[in-house]
Parts: structure tokens; sequence; C-alpha cells
């Protein structure tokens, strides 16, 4: 079972990606945990994208590709796997699908966690991070015991800069120019599902659950 995980940033598919990697035993790969071991074991590609990286630059589309269908022909990837973050645009599914194609594989499944801008912005302007352990809250969904303070060391919240209205409002316009795109390209391959992600997390799951069967 080959997933790829859809949804604008905030709208929950990594959390989702990881219960999906767990209640299937299946690898949740994603774009920086593959740069990070290929950097870390000094491997070719590792050398190669860390260049780019060194420099601030994106690492481009054709090593991120070599990157994720090296780290999907290894073993633990035989059942499948559920890719998160990647891919980003048009050209890197393109690229990814000839990949497989060469190993007679494809995707079987594009998951979009289906989320309305607004509702990001607001679930993730009430984010607060611990400036002392990095703990994360919602104050909403997930408040600390005090107003404004770590539960566990005590330190005080902070609304990160990525975290505040004007610069999630920056992400979605990427995402809706670069990524968004990708949900018509997997609604003509025949893959894409929507699910709702405004409800519960739980109930998110479930319906993912229904759609890849127990």
């Amino acid at each position: 079972m080959k997933i790829i995980m859809l949804g604008a940033p905030g709208a929950g598919k990594g959390t989702q990606a990881k219960k999906i990697a767990e209640k299937y035993q299946i690898p949740h790969i994603s774009t920086g945990d593959i740069f990070r071991a290929n950097i870390k074991n000094g491997t070719d590609l590792g050398k190669k994208a860390k260049t780019y990286m060194d420099q601030g630059l994106l690492v481009p589309d054709e090593l991120v590709v070599d990157l994720v269908v090296d780290r999907v022909q290894q073993d633990d990837c035989t059942n499948g796997y559920v890719l998160d973050g990647f891919p980003r645009t048009i050209p890197q599914a393109e690229a990814l699908d000839a990949a497989l194609a060469k190993l007679n594989e494809k995707m079987d499944y594009a998951i979009n966690v289906d989320v309305p801008d607004e509702n990001i912005i607001n679930r993730m302007g009430g984010r607060r991070a611990c400036v002392g352990c990095g703990a994360t809250y919602h104050i909403v969904y997930n408040a600390p015991k005090a107003e404004g303070t770590c539960d566990t060391c005590g330190e005080k919240l902070i609304l990160r800069d990525d975290d505040k209205p004007e610069t999630v409002k920056k992400r979605l316009d990427v995402y809706h120019e670069q990524t968004q795109p990708l949900i018509d390209y997997y609604s003509k391959a025949g893959i894409l599902k929507d699910v709702d992600g405004t409800v519960d997390m739980e109930d998110v799951f479930q319906a993912i659950v229904g759609i890849l069967g127990e």
C-alpha cells in the first residue's frame, strides 16, 4: 500500500501519516528525514544534497526524487509506505511516477486532508511553543494548565513567527500555487481520496481507515 499525503501546511497530514504508518506497519517517510539520514551516513546522494543545503538552496527535483526512490526500495518498504511532504509540485510527481514505473510500481492512494484556509490560520495562530523545552500547546485544543506557562518546565510560551497569521497566509499562498495542482493531477490518475480535515483528529483517521480498509 503506497500512499501520498496531501494537504495544506497545518492541515494535520503529518499526524495522520504517523497514525497510518503505525496501524498498517509501514514506514512514514518524510523528505527531511531522508536528507538527514543520507547526510549522517555520508552517502553519495547525501553529499550532493548537503552541497545545496549548505548554500541555503533548494535541493533540485531530480536529486530529491533519487533520494526518495532509493529510500522506498529498502527492505522495510516491501509492504508499502506513506510519503509525507513529497511530492510538492507537478514536476516532482511526474518524476516520481516515471521512476516508480521503471521498477514496475505505482502509487496506490493520494489522500488529501482538506481544511479551509481560515481554519488553518485560526488553528496555527492558536499554537504556543515553550522557549525552554520546546513543548507545544494550543490555546483551544491543548491548553497549558496555567495560561502562557509550560506545564513541563514552567518557562514562557510564545507564538512562533511561522505560526503568525501573516506568515501562515504566505505559506498557504505558496501551497495553493505549487502544491494544490497535485490534487488535480492525482484526481486524473484516479487515486485521489478527499477526507474532511476539520473534524476531530480521530474522526479524520477513521475516515482514512475507511478508504484504506482494516
